[in-house]
């Protein structure tokens, strides 16, 4: 790792310390970040950083949290995420995210075009780390035919006819599964139905669903289009769920209810421990005229990690943004603009403290 006097990040704010916050947090001050966490509410123990129990969905309060800071981490629900990244545009400092939210993401591109520091949403799981994989995938192929990019983060231990457990921001679920999808079909770029395109899938022996859900792509169909003939995210979940996510959403009109649906969701299907994190990214292309296929899969599960057990969506999630966060601040890559994840490349993302726990099998 680059001498911490040579980083372009010494300091760095943290909004929203829930269990992926808190460990990005975490994670950052043992990489030897000076590390400010805000949150509406002091979390209940210790911790080796400063932390201020702070409302910074008010834009003043949020303007003095980040003076003097060399970058901000937003950890917040994504309707928040565009405050941040205007107020991280005056200051002229980096801004990271975890959003899955297309708006949101075409806002702080705007902002990029004209800022002092680097804009990097959509630097989590999906989008994020799975994009990172696809691009180094794609990379090997003389000509690349299709990139297909699934993740379930779901319990270890299903219970009930919906086999699920919200372990992820009720209200990013419900919008990934409300949300037109972004595909390229046979060389078209397109706008797709959520919950549809089903398909089986084996990882390790589990029989999952996949079905298309908003947000995961990132901007790999703006990347992509005219080089790769089909690209498409899908969620994956245990057989049956989606019917009755559709029926919930459509049939009992839900859709029209969003936050209402989400208490519903997470009062009748609590967080659990015990988690696992499919991953499933597939490309498929020629090399020297004949036809390959690349896999990458796994299952991620909770690890130990400063001290304490993490669940598999905690622990996926806070890693890639911050090992992201870690090349920025290395200046292994831009330092000004827009970063578009896939344009990341994985065997430095690995090399990286935080990014190479991704390389250690379970």
């Amino acid at each position: 790792m680059t001498d911490t006097a040579d980083r372009s990040i010494q300091r760095i704010a943290v909004l929203g310390l829930g269990k992926i916050g808190l460990l990005a947090a975490e994670l950052l001050a043992e990489s030897g970040f000076e590390v400010t966490g805000s949150d509406t509410r002091f979390p209940r123990h210790d911790h080796p950083f400063e932390v201020k129990a702070v409302d910074v969905s008010d834009g003043e309060v949020l303007l003095a949290e980040l003076h003097g800071v060399d970058a901000v981490l937003s950890c917040l629900p994504y309707h928040l995420n565009v405050g941040v990244a205007e107020v991280a545009h005056e200051h002229g400092i980096h801004y990271f995210d975890l959003t899955e939210d297309v708006g949101t993401t075409q806002r702080i591109r705007e902002l990029a075009e004209t800022s002092a520091g680097l804009m990097a949403p959509q630097c989590g799981l999906a989008p994020g780390f799975v994009g990172i994989v696809a691009a180094s995938q794609f990379d090997t192929f003389d000509e690349c035919r299709s990139i297909r990019m699934r993740v379930g983060a779901l319990p270890q231990h299903p219970v009930g006819l919906m086999g699920y457990a919200f372990n992820w921001s009720p209200e990013g679920v419900v919008n990934e599964y409300l949300n037109d999808c972004e595909v390229i079909d046979q060389g078209v770029h397109k706008w797709v139905s959520p919950m549809e395109w089903e398909e089986t899938i084996l990882v390790d022996g589990t029989r999952l669903e996949a079905f298309t859900t908003s947000g995961g792509l990132g901007t790999m169909c703006e990347t992509y289009l005219g080089r790769v003939e089909n690209i498409d995210y899908k969620t994956m979940r245990y057989p049956g769920h989606r019917v009755l996510m559709n029926f919930f959403f459509h049939e009992l009109l839900m859709r029209d209810q969003k936050e209402l649906a989400g208490e519903i969701l997470t009062h009748a299907k609590p967080p659990v421990d015990d988690d696992v994190v499919y991953i499933h990214v597939a490309s498929e292309g020629q090399i020297n005229e004949q036809l390959k296929r690349h896999e990458y899969v796994r299952a991620f599960k909770p690890r130990t990690l400063v001290g304490s057990e993490r669940t598999a969506i905690a622990w996926t999630t806070a890693g890639s943004v911050v090992a992201v966060i870690e090349m920025v601040s290395d200046r292994l890559l831009p330092q000004r603009g827009f970063l578009k994840q896939e344009e990341i490349p994985f065997d430095a993302f690995l090399s990286t403290r935080t990014g190479s726990l991704y390389s250690i099998t379970d």
